[in-house]
């Protein structure tokens, strides 16, 4: 500890390397730091994106809900005869992401390119658990129309070139409709 002390305190310049080497490793701390944000901020995006998605589908099974004012029920059937079928709509979450994200379908996945053709990230393996609530339930917490779904994201990661394998992660993104009157 003495050494650097008086090293730095040195007018000979012995201190130079040193100070560019600090240099140097702040740069690259920084770099790991920013490239780690924009990861997340990714993830981030496609997460919002992929609810969204999914939300616009629990949406559209709106017009099929029973309205049970009175009992505050909202699962998705509807009357057949005398009585209720499920009545579920799945929609086409992939076309309302591939909106929303700016994706095109490529080889299997659906990717996001920056204008000079490099992969910004793609997702695939998009699956969608629609849960109807149960039919005339007296459980209100439990009596929701829920959708729950997950994606798998995989965005290349630009800290220190090809080194480093892209980060793959898998998305998980939950909705739920429940009427308010």
């Amino acid at each position: 500890m003495e050494r650097i002390k008086r090293i730095l305190k040195d007018k000979n310049g012995a201190g130079f390397p040193l100070i560019i080497a600090i240099a140097l490793s702040l740069v690259i701390i920084f770099t790991g730091i920013s490239e780690y944000f924009r990861l997340m901020i990714v993830a981030q995006g496609v997460r919002d994106a992929v609810q969204t998605a999914v939300i616009s589908t629990v949406n559209d099974n709106y017009d099929d809900v029973y309205h049970g004012v009175r009992e505050g029920y909202s699962g998705g059937y509807q009357p057949i005869a005398e009585d209720f079928e499920e009545s579920l709509d799945y929609g086409d979450i992939y076309d309302r992401l591939d909106g929303v994200l700016g994706l095109s379908y490529s080889g299997g996945y659906h990717e996001k390119r920056t204008s000079d053709g490099k992969l910004e990230f793609k997702v695939w393996n998009l699956e969608v658990d629609i849960r109807n609530a149960p039919f005339a339930s007296g459980d209100h917490a439990s009596a929701r129309f829920e959708a729950d779904s997950t994606i798998m994201l995989e965005v290349p990661v630009s800290f220190g070139g090809k080194l480093l394998p892209p980060m793959t992660i898998k998305v998980k993104t939950s909705a739920g409709y429940t009427p308010r009157f």
